[in-house]
């Protein structure tokens, strides 16, 4: 394991940490913002499977389709595979409530984002626990 591997993986776990603080604070202001919480939801499970496959010296692909990466870890850790569906889910977050494409539905339910950060949250935790201590943000 290079230093430089190392220190890319911690990068996006310090990203995808990042990712959660925002989702986790935009969700809490007088009037929630869901609509870029959620979105921070999608960003920090692609960067927390961006960071696995740093880790593993593979190049990260340049997707935000979480189940594509989760199914590139899978390949290179079958546990993996158990988040694909996790990342059907989030997936569409990344651009769903980005654009005022449809005017009657411009902000998640309260109980969407909920999901979405709950699954980010296990996932970021799933990748932090396969990866050693001093790869892992303080």
């Amino acid at each position: 394991m290079t230093e430089a591997r190392k220190l890319l993986a911690r990068s996006w776990l310090t990203k995808a940490q990042s990712d959660l603080t925002a989702a986790h604070q935009l969700a809490t202001f007088d009037h929630p913002r869901l609509d870029v919480a959620i979105y921070h939801c999608q960003q920090a499970a692609e960067k927390a499977l961006k960071a696995f496959l740093a880790y593993c010296d593979v190049e990260p692909p340049r997707t935000h389709d979480v189940e594509a990466l989760a199914a590139v870890a899978s390949s290179l850790d079958g546990s993996f595979a158990a988040w694909r569906d996790a990342g059907r889910y989030l997936t569409p977050f990344a651009t769903a409530y980005r654009y005022p494409i449809d005017p009657d539905n411009m902000q998640p339910e309260q109980d969407e984002f909920a999901q979405a950060v709950d699954i980010a949250e296990r996932l970021c935790a799933f990748v932090i626990a396969l990866l050693p201590a001093d790869t892992i943000p303080t």
